[in-house]
């Protein structure tokens, strides 16, 4: 009965039925669509920092991070390497490098740089520099001479495919040591900064250059998925010697795992603020509805109806109202981030403010199961409970107050 009667009494003013469902529908696309921006926001900021030369794990030499000069080098990789053999999960892929700071300068122009060697073969599996390569080609692993840069620093040193670059740093004998390379590829990155700090070349030739022999910078370690990071993490801990330290991709992003913790919290205040907004409509229209309608609750209590029971008939038309906005807020916040997902919402020409935050230039909305759930929640029962005070107010009217009402 009381599903039957609220239903019909909903639509007995269509116009402002169809008002306050609209308020829920924009209510809840919102929640859904900013929700998910913000999550793809977060999203590309990660896999961004992973695919640069992060990944989930890295190992270095016990002092490399705080001071990642030469000297902090791992001089024998095969202890480490050997362990990751039996250690890594299916499917993990891991690449050493050596990674120093330096200065790349032509005829022109001279800037500072972080010079990487790379093994080209392993390198392609776990970072983003070879699916980046827009023009020339990608390190071979027979290029004593040849490297890659960015697409920023090609243009800011208004070189090309094909002429040199000379790279200067300290060798481990505290000596500057040079040597001049060819352009052979060069990589368009997803923030430009990434396009003007690193230069690519060989391992052996960036080995050859520093006089390292076989030693490396760090160990880069790319597992299935990212959640697998902290226990494949504390094994190998318990394997690699004393002077080795092992790193997440948490502890080598502090900002980004900032801004993860932060975005959670933030979402959750957003779902707030959008339905607060949208209570003042709810309570709102459901006083107005009450209120035309003081003769009718009065009459149906000189029938005998007890005072729950018309707080539980305005609590059903309450409930059909979020109902139905919930359900067509759900279904234009799933098509909208359907159509952007496939497309994205590039944000090139806001480039240069995004990087400072490290945001990507084209953003992947993300809709996550907790955050649908969630969202729901808050306007379902929180819009049940607003509704609770304009029912009150009809349960209390008298029959004698009611029919004198006018």
């Amino acid at each position: 009965m009381y599903l039957q009667l609220g239903w019909r009494n909903i639509w007995r003013n269509p116009r402002r039925t169809t008002v306050i469902v609209t308020a829920v529908v924009i209510g809840v696309w919102s929640m859904i669509f900013l929700g998910a921006l913000m999550r793809g926001v977060a999203d590309q900021m990660v896999r961004n920092g992973i695919a640069t030369l992060t990944g989930h794990i890295q190992i270095h030499q016990m002092g490399y991070r705080s001071d990642p000069v030469i000297e902090n080098s791992i001089e024998a990789p095969e202890t480490a390497e050997h362990a990751l053999t039996g250690l890594l999960p299916p499917n993990a892929r891991w690449t050493a490098r050596v990674r120093v700071n330096g200065v790349v300068s032509n005829a022109r122009h001279s800037d500072g740089i972080t010079f990487v060697g790379i093994d080209p073969a392993r390198e392609a599996e776990v970072s983003f520099v070879k699916p980046a390569i827009v023009e020339g080609r990608y390190l071979a692993e027979k290029d004593e001479y040849g490297i890659v840069i960015g697409q920023a620093l090609a243009e800011k040193f208004e070189t090309q495919i094909g002429r040199k670059l000379v790279v200067m740093s300290q060798d481990t004998n505290e000596e500057i040591a040079s040597r001049a390379f060819r352009i052979v590829g060069i990589f368009r990155a997803e923030m430009e900064a990434i396009e003007t700090q690193f230069v690519f070349v060989t391992l052996p030739a960036a080995q050859q250059m520093l006089s390292l022999h076989q030693g490396i910078s760090e160990i880069s370690i790319l597992l299935p998925s990212r959640e697998q990071g902290d226990r494949v993490a504390e094994s190998l801990r318990k394997a690699m010697p004393a002077e080795l330290e092992v790193h997440t991709w948490q502890q080598l992003l502090p900002m980004v795992t900032a801004v993860l913790t932060m975005y959670d919290s933030f979402i959750f205040l957003w779902f707030l603020v959008v339905f607060v907004a949208m209570a003042f409509g709810i309570v709102n229209t459901t006083l107005m509805a009450v209120f035309e309608r003081v003769r009718e609750f009065g009459l149906l209590k000189a029938l005998g109806m007890e005072p729950r029971a018309i707080v539980l008939e305005v609590l059903t038309e309450s409930f059909f109202i979020l109902a139905i906005g919930m359900m067509l807020g759900n279904g234009l916040g799933f098509l909208t981030t359907h159509i952007l997902f496939r497309k994205g919402i590039d944000l090139s020409a806001l480039s240069a403010g995004l990087e400072f935050v490290g945001m990507a230039r084209v953003i992947f909305p993300i809709v996550l199961s907790k955050d649908i759930i969630t969202a729901n929640l808050v306007v379902f029962l929180l819009g049940l409970l607003v509704s609770l005070y304009p029912a009150i107010r009809a349960a209390r009217f008298t029959p004698v107050e009611a029919m004198a009402h006018t």
